[in-house]
């Protein structure tokens, strides 16, 4: 599962995508980054130093019927605020996967949007 970082005021996010099956769409989640644990943790790449965390917003990007309109959820027992910037990145990257997500569908090739 991919996913891309970006550091906002001294916080690190992440923006990662999956496959939600049960949902028949893409999930692009954004959660504040988490450190990589120092010890007991293997970290074939050592430039990384967080990873996304518990997902705080998840955006669902049906990918087999266009006429369904993507939808963002909010996943946060407690209040959170999100940057104006952080939250601009974050609709950047559900807009990009809308447009990957339709692009494959009209050329009819869903394994495009991977």
């Amino acid at each position: 599962m991919p996913w891309e970082l970006r550091e906002h005021a001294g916080r690190h996010y992440a923006v990662l995508f999956h496959y939600a099956l049960h949902d028949d769409a893409w999930a692009v989640e954004l959660s504040e980054a988490v450190p990589v644990p120092a010890e007991g943790a293997e970290n074939p790449d050592a430039s990384v130093t967080h990873v996304p965390g518990p997902a705080f917003l998840v955006a669902l990007v049906p990918d087999e019927d266009p006429s369904l309109q993507p939808t963002v959820r909010v996943w946060s027992p407690d209040e959170r605020v999100v940057p104006y910037e952080v939250m601009g990145w974050f609709m950047e990257q559900v807009a990009d996967q809308v447009e990957r997500c339709r692009i494959a569908f009209a050329q009819e090739e869903p394994e495009a949007v991977e």
